[in-house]
C-alpha cells in the first residue's frame, strides 16, 4: 500500500512531457486526478449521489417535464451524471442551460439506481454558476423581508399588483412575466394571530408539537396555520411556535444565493435543535417543499449538518395520519360534501409521502375523491415568475390543467403553496391544503354525539 501511494505521488508530480507517448500512464494519471477531485468534493460521502451509479438508461430524461417543453435544456442525464464527468476534468464544461432545471426531483423519483440527479445539477450550479444574482432574484428570494414589507401595506400592495400597469412595469423592468398572478399578502401575520388568539390555550394540552409554519403561512395565507392549529387541537395536541424561524431557503438556492441560503439553514437548524432538545417534541410543517428542503437539501446542497433534527422533521399529513392510525379520532361533520381532485406535488412524490394526504381525504365522509395523474404543475417556486420561463412553465403544466378541467371538481387538494398559485391562476379552480379540508370537515361543536 505504501509503495502504491508513493507511486501515485510520483505520477502526480510528473510533467506531461514525461508521459505524452505513454497512453497507459496517461490513463492512470487521469484516473488518479479524478479520484483526487472526487475526494476534494466529498462526493464519495454523498450517499446515493455518485454519478457513477448512473446506468445511462435515460429514464430520467423521459420523466423530465422540461425536456419536451424547452429544447434548449439538454435533459437531466446530460446535465447531471454525463455533465459531471466533464466538469470534474474542467469546470469550463459547465453549461449555463442547467438553469432550466426545475429541481422538481422527478428524475430522482424515476431513477432505478437511486442517483440524486437533481442534486448533482443543483450542486453544479452552486459550484460553477458564477453569474451574480440580480435584483429580481434577490427580491424573489427574500421572502421574509418582502413579506414583512408587503404585509404592512397589504391594503395597497394587493390591489396594486393586480393592475395592468404594475404588471407591465414588473415585466419590462424586473423581468417578472406580466401574465403571472402574485399571491395576496396578509395584513396580520400568522405569528401575530397565534400569539394573540391561540397561544395561551395550548397549555391545556399535555402532548405538543413544534410548528414550522413557513413564509407562505406567515405572510400570505395565515388561514392554513389557523386550520393546522384547529386540527392539532381536535386531536388533543398543542401547538408551539419555533423561536425566530426563517425561510427554509429553497428560493435562495434556486436563485443563486447559496451563501445566504446556508446562513438561513444554519440558523434554522440551531433553532430546531434547541426546540427538540428543550421540548422533546417533533417539528411539523404543512409545506412539502419546506420539509423536503430542510430534511434533504440542507446537507446535500448547502453542506449543513441536520443530523440531530432530521428525523424530527415531519409533514403535517403524515403526522396526522399516524395519530389517527394510533387510535386518535377526528369527528367529521355530517353535512360536509365535496368533489375533490388531489394533485401530488413533485417534492411530495420525492418524499414518498403522498399516500398520507390521499388516505386522509378518503377518511372524510361525503368526499368524492379523484387522484390526478402524476404531472408537474410547472411553476417550480419562483421559476415560473420569470418572463423567460413563463411559456415553458405553462406548457409543462398544461396536461395537469387539462386533467383538472376534465374532472371538473369543486376544488383541488394539494400540499404545496406554489402549486396552489399555479393551478388557481391557470386552471381557474380553487386549491385547498388537505389540512384545511380536514379543518373544514371537522365538527368541533359541543354536544355532538360520535358517529
Amino acid at each position: 500500500r505504501a509503495a502504491e501511494e508513493e507511486w501515485q505521488s510520483a505520477l502526480r508530480s510528473m510533467p506531461r512531457t514525461a508521459y505524452s507517448a505513454r497512453p497507459d500512464i496517461l490513463t492512470r494519471i487521469n484516473r488518479i486526478r479524478t479520484m483526487d477531485t472526487l475526494k476534494q468534493m466529498n462526493l464519495n460521502d454523498m450517499t446515493g449521489n455518485n454519478f457513477e451509479q448512473c446506468l445511462k438508461c435515460t429514464i430520467c430524461t423521459v420523466y423530465c417535464p422540461v425536456v419536451p417543453a424547452n429544447p434548449a435544456y439538454p435533459g437531466p442525464k446530460q446535465a447531471g451524471p454525463d455533465g459531471e464527468r466533464l466538469r470534474l476534468k474542467n469546470g469550463s464544461y459547465y453549461d449555463k442551460t442547467l438553469k432550466y432545471c426545475l429541481n422538481c426531483k422527478r428524475c430522482e423519483v424515476a431513477c432505478p439506481s437511486g442517483v440524486r440527479v437533481a442534486d448533482i445539477i443543483q450542486n453544479a450550479r452552486i459550484r460553477y454558476g458564477n453569474q451574480i444574482p440580480g435584483a429580481r432574484e434577490i427580491a424573489l428570494s427574500s421572502t421574509d423581508l418582502v413579506g414583512k414589507l408587503a404585509g404592512s401595506l397589504a391594503g395597497l400592495v394587493n390591489p396594486l399588483l393586480r393592475t395592468a400597469a404594475a404588471k407591465d412595469i414588473l415585466h419590462t423592468v424586473a423581468g417578472i412575466d406580466r401574465h403571472r398572478t402574485f399571491p395576496n399578502y396578509a395584513s396580520e401575520t400568522f405569528e401575530k394571530w397565534f400569539k394573540k388568539n391561540a397561544q395561551a390555550g395550548q397549555d391545556a394540552y399535555s402532548n405538543k408539537i413544534n410548528y414550522f409554519h413557513g413564509c407562505y403561512v406567515n405572510y400570505n395565507y395565515p388561514q392554513l396555520g389557523k386550520d393546522f392549529v384547529k386540527v392539532m387541537n381536535a386531536l388533543g395536541i398543542g401547538v408551539m411556535l419555533l423561536d425566530d424561524e426563517r425561510c427554509c431557503s429553497i428560493a435562495m438556492i434556486s436563485n443563486g444565493l447559496a451563501k445566504t441560503a446556508a446562513r438561513n439553514a444554519r440558523h434554522n437548524v440551531k433553532v430546531m435543535e434547541k426546540a427538540v432538545e428543550t421540548t422533546g417534541a417533533p417539528i411539523i410543517g404543512a409545506s412539502s417543499t419546506c420539509i423536503l428542503t430542510m430534511r434533504e437539501e440542507y446537507p446535500a446542497l448547502l453542506g449543513i449538518d441536520n443530523g440531530k433534527i432530521r428525523n424530527s422533521l415531519d409533514l403535517a399529513t403524515k403526522f396526522i395520519f399516524r395519530q389517527l392510525a394510533e387510535g386518535k379520532r377526528l369527528r367529521f361533520r355530517r353535512d360536509y360534501h365535496a368533489r375533490i381532485a388531489y394533485h401530488t406535488p413533485c417534492h411530495l412524490e420525492k418524499l414518498g409521502w403522498g399516500y398520507f394526504s390521499i388516505e386522509l381525504l378518503k377518511m372524510i365522509p361525503g368526499v368524492e375523491l379523484t387522484i390526478l395523474e402524476s404531472n408537474c404543475c410547472g411553476i417550480a417556486g419562483t421559476y415560473g415568475f420569470k418572463k423567460e420561463n413563463y411559456e415553458v412553465s405553462q406548457a409543462i403544466g398544461r396536461p395537469l390543467f387539462d386533467q383538472i378541467a376534465a374532472v371538473a371538481p369543486d376544488f383541488v387538494a394539494c400540499d404545496c403553496e406554489t402549486c396552489k398559485w399555479q393551478i388557481e391562476m391557470s386552471a381557474g379552480v380553487s386549491v385547498k391544503h388537505p389540512v384545511s379540508i380536514l379543518a373544514e370537515a371537522t365538527d368541533d361543536s359541543p354536544n355532538v354525539e360520535d358517529e
